[in-house]
C-alpha cells in the first residue's frame, strides 16, 4: 500500500486579481498528524476548503488513496474519505448526541429511524473515545470540547481515512485540550490521519508528527516535527526574509491624548488598556481568536464592555454605533458588504449614509449636496467609476472599500476604527488604501487599524499593540529596530521577553 494517503500536485487557487493558493504541492503520510502553519493569509483555509469540498480548485491534481480526488461539497468530502472538524461545529444542539452521530445518514424504513447496526457502530466509536457522554443526552448540555468529540466520532464511524481539525483548541480550557490530543494520538491507532490546522506552534511540538508551513500562497516546506529545533525555527519559516521599508516615522507626534481606553472588559476581552494621540496610527495585531474584532466592535458600542472609555476628555456612555458616530468615531467593518454599505444602492447614495443632516433639512434631501458630497469624495479617494450612480455591487472589492472610506469621513469622524481594511483586495488597492489612512493621519485624524496582516500593521502603524486570548500581550514602537519574530512568537502565546519588544 502507498504510504501516503493523501498526494497534492501543483495546486492553485485564483480568486478575482489573488492567487489564494500558488502551485503547492505535498505528501501526507498515512496514521500520522500533520500539522499546517502560517500566517493569516498563508493560504492554509483555502487549501483546506479545497479539500473538503467548499470550493473548487483552479488546477492541479489531488490524489487520495492514490486514486485522483475532488469532492462537490464537505458530505461529498465525507463519502470519498476525508471529514473535517471545523472550528465553528457542525452539530444540532435540538438533537441527541445519538440522532447527531447518525444525521444526514439514517437508515430509514416507511419513514421511520431503523435501530441498525450503523448506529450501534458509531456509539461503539463515541465510547471508545469518550465513554463518559451518554449517547440519549441532548448536544446542547455538552460542553464544546465534547461536542468536537461527537464529530470526531462521527467521521470516525464514516469510516474516514483523513480528519481535518480547523483550530480544535481556540475555545476549550486546558484540561479539555489535553484529552482532545489523548483522542488525537489514539486516532493513529485506528488507522486516521489527521490534518491539525493550528495558530498555536507549542501545540504542534506536543502532537505532531509532521508540519507543513504555508506562506504567501505557497508551500515554503515540509519537516518531520523531531527535525524542527525550536518554535523559532518555525517562526522564521512562516515569516521569510520579508524586510519593512515603508513606514516612515513622524517627524513629531503630538502630544494631544484622544482616545483613553481603561479596563475593558466583556465575554471575549480581558483588562484593556491604552492611549492614542491625536493624528497617530495605532495597530492591534493578533491571529483568529485573539480578540481585535471584538475590541473594535467594543469602542464602536456593537459590543457590551465593562470599564471606560474617554474619548476627546468625555467619558462616553453609548451603547450604540449611532452614538459613536454622534461622538465623533466611525468604523470600517471587517465584512464590509454586509455590515458597510448598501449594495444594492449607488455610490452617491452610499456616501452620506452616516451624516444625513448634513444634505438634508426637514427630512427631505437636498440634491445638490448629495452630488457635490458624491463628486467630492469620489474624487479625493481616486473611486474608479464612469459614473456616481454605479451600484456600489457592481464596484471592484477595492473601491467599494473606498466607498465605506468616504462613509466614515463624510461623518467627520475625528477617530477612524478599521477592521481588517484591505481584507479581499488585491495588492493595487492595498497600497491606494495605505495612501488614504496616511493622508488622513496626517490631517489628523487619529486611526485604528485592526488587522491579523503583519505588512499591514508594520507599515501603516506608529505603535503596535499584540493581543492574544482577549489580551493586550505587549506594546511595541514601529521603526527600524523591530523584531519581528519576537512578534510572531509573542501572538502565537508565548510570552514577551521585555516589556516592549
Amino acid at each position: 500500500m502507498n504510504d501516503y494517503v493523501l498526494e497534492i500536485k501543483n495546486l492553485i487557487k485564483d480568486f478575482p486579481g489573488v492567487r489564494a493558493v500558488n502551485d503547492v504541492s505535498l505528501v501526507i503520510k498515512r496514521n500520522t498528524v500533520h500539522c499546517i502553519v502560517g500566517e493569516n493569509g498563508a493560504g492554509k483555509s483555502t487549501l483546506i476548503k479545497i479539500l473538503t469540498g467548499a470550493l473548487d480548485k483552479t488546477s492541479g491534481t489531488i490524489l487520495l488513496n492514490g486514486k485522483e480526488y475532488s469532492a462537490r461539497n464537505t458530505r461529498d468530502a465525507r463519502l470519498k474519505g476525508i471529514s473535517t472538524v471545523f472550528q465553528e461545529l457542525n452539530v444540532v444542539d435540538q438533537l441527541t448526541v445519538e440522532e447527531n452521530l447518525t444525521l444526514g445518514s439514517e437508515d430509514t424504513f416507511l419513514g421511520f429511524l431503523r435501530k441498525t447496526d450503523k448506529i450501534k457502530r458509531v456509539i461503539n466509536v463515541l465510547k471508545s473515545l469518550e465513554p463518559s457522554i451518554n449517547p440519549k443526552q441532548l448536544v446542547s448540555r455538552l460542553s464544546v470540547a465534547q461536542k468536537q468529540i461527537v464529530e470526531i466520532a462521527k467521521a470516525v464511524a464514516a469510516g474516514s481515512d483523513i480528519i481535518i481539525m480547523d483550530e480544535p483548541t481556540a475555545a476549550i480550557s486546558e484540561c479539555e485540550i489535553e484529552r482532545l490530543f489523548k483522542i488525537i494520538k489514539s486516532l493513529k491507532d485506528k488507522k486516521v490521519t489527521v490534518i491539525y490546522i493550528s495558530h498555536r506552534l507549542d501545540e504542534i511540538f506536543e502532537i505532531g508528527d509532521y508540519v507543513t508551513v504555508m506562506r504567501d500562497g505557497r508551500h515554503v516546506g515540509t519537516k518531520p516535527v523531531s527535525d524542527v529545533k525550536n518554535r523559532l525555527e518555525l517562526i522564521k519559516m512562516m515569516i521569510g526574509k520579508t524586510i519593512f521599508e515603508s513606514y516612515v516615522p513622524k517627524e513629531s507626534m503630538k502630544e494631544d491624548v484622544l482616545l483613553e481606553v481603561k479596563n475593558l472588559n466583556n465575554d471575549k476581552l480581558s483588562d484593556i488598556s491604552f492611549e492614542v494621540q491625536k493624528g497617530e496610527v495605532v495597530g492591534f495585531y493578533g491571529l483568529l481568536g485573539a480578540g481585535k474584532t471584538e475590541l473594535a466592535s467594543a469602542l464602536f458600542g456593537t459590543d457590551r464592555y465593562r470599564g471606560e472609555i474617554i474619548f476627546s476628555g468625555k467619558k462616553l456612555l453609548y451603547n450604540s454605533p449611532d452614538k459613536a458616530i454622534e461622538a465623533g468615531i466611525a468604523l470600517v467593518p471587517e465584512e464590509r458588504r454586509t455590515q458597510g454599505l448598501f449594495t444594492i444602492l449607488t455610490i452617491r447614495s452610499n456616501i452620506p449614509v452616516m451624516n444625513m443632516s448634513k444634505i438634508s433639512r426637514s427630512g427631505f434631501i437636498n440634491t445638490s449636496k448629495e452630488l457635490k458630497a458624491a463628486k467630492e469624495y469620489i474624487v479625493k479617494l481616486k473611486i474608479a467609476t464612469n459614473t456616481m450612480e454605479k451600484q456600489v455591487s457592481k464596484l471592484s472589492g477595492g473601491n467599494q472599500q473606498k466607498v465605506v472610506f468616504a462613509k466614515c469621513l463624510f461623518a467627520d469622524a475625528d477617530l477612524l476604527i478599521l477592521d481588517e481594511p484591505t481584507r479581499g483586495i488585491d495588492v493595487g488597492a492595498k497600497s491606494e488604501i495605505y495612501n488614504i489612512i496616511r493622508g488622513l493621519s496626517k490631517e489628523g485624524k487619529s486611526i485604528l487599524i485592526f488587522s491579523s496582516e503583519l505588512y499591514e500593521i508594520l507599515n501603516n502603524c506608529d505603535r503596535i499593540f499584540l493581543m492574544c486570548d482577549g489580551r493586550i500581550k505587549t506594546e511595541i514602537k514601529n521603526g527600524p529596530a523591530i523584531n519581528m519574530e519576537e512578534i510572531i512568537h509573542i501572538v502565537t502565546g508565548g510570552e514577551a521577553i521585555c516589556e516592549s519588544v
